[in-house]
């Protein structure tokens, strides 16, 4: 698509400590749910790239994984997925909590002195704090970087938001559009779908299990009777696991089912049959060869 002088695009990243809601700025941005969201750290772990068009300018923003100490594979493979992202941006949205720069935030400021492009500071949450509280947190991270602009946003309730797409348009360059205007998400509708069911899994289940599952979707492309027919896997490590996803008589499942299918016949706009199984397989986390087949390659890392 040819360029005009007043069209403006890029890329930008989406950096910050687990949980500090970079998934619902995201969506928020975007106007549909194309990340999910929890209140469980590392609720993201793959980049997911959420695309905002208008007359003037389209952005794409790169949701990355929480920036923590790595612990096993699937730890490191998350790591390397939010720094490689750093690499081939235009712009930097650092989100932080509306609370001086802690241990975990000074980490992340370092690793962003060593970034060559803006970095804009997002102060989520400020819904939650008095404005005097502001001054504090914007005085703590000036210490620790220099920060192109200091933005005050809630995510949630879209507080700010068009001051930051302003304050876009006014650091981007003039540039072409990537994707068309009706195109949210550069991931492919199987992707979305297994995060959308993994969302339920966070939500329904103890705080154990989450981070111990998988899911993958084995068949997405068939219909039957005006429905579309989806098979999916959901992966764990144990098998005290595997009993509490299914739960007595079944019924955790069927309730991870039901909850699964209402959003994804939102995000499709059709009816869907889905139909759910649990397996056990033990230390996926740290099985380079499986995180491969479900989705987590490396290769997107290089």
């Amino acid at each position: 698509m040819t360029e005009n002088k007043e069209f403006k695009s890029g890329f930008v990243a989406l950096v910050g400590r687990p949980n500090v809601g970079k998934s619902t700025l995201m969506n928020r941005l975007v106007g549909q749910k194309v990340a999910i969201t929890s209140n469980k750290p590392q609720t993201t772990r793959n980049r997911i790239s959420g695309i905002y068009s208008s007359d003037n300018m389209q952005v794409v923003f790169v949701d990355t994984p929480g920036i923590f100490k790595p612990h096993s594979e699937l730890d490191n493979y998350m790591d390397r997925a939010s720094l490689s992202s750093l690499n081939d941006v235009d712009l930097v949205l650092f989100m932080v909590e509306p609370e001086p720069a802690g241990k975990g935030d000074r980490y992340i400021a370092e690793l962003l002195e060593k970034v060559k492009v803006p970095v804009f500071l997002l102060i989520n949450k400020v819904d939650r704090v008095y404005p005097d509280k502001l001054l504090e947190v914007i005085d703590s991270y000036r210490q620790l970087g220099d920060f192109t602009e200091f933005l005050p946003v809630s995510a949630t309730e879209g507080i700010g938001i068009e001051d930051l797409l302003a304050s876009l348009h006014k650091t981007l360059e003039i540039g072409p559009q990537y994707y068309s205007s009706d195109e949210v998400t550069d991931r492919p509708e199987y992707f979305v779908v297994a995060e959308l069911i993994r969302e339920q899994i966070l939500q329904l289940t103890s705080q154990e299990v989450p981070h111990a599952t998988a899911v993958a979707v084995e068949r997405m492309n068939q219909r039957v009777n005006g429905k579309l027919q989806i098979e999916a896997t959901i992966y764990v490590e144990r098998a005290g696991q595997k009993g509490i996803i299914i739960g007595k008589s079944g019924k955790m499942l069927k309730q991870i089912g039901i909850n699964s299918r209402k959003q994804i016949e939102s995000l499709l706009g059709e009816k869907v049959n889905l139909q759910l199984w649990v397996k056990l397989q033990k230390n996926w986390r740290s099985d380079p060869a499986f995180l491969k087949m479900i989705g987590y390659d490396k290769k997107e890392l290089s």
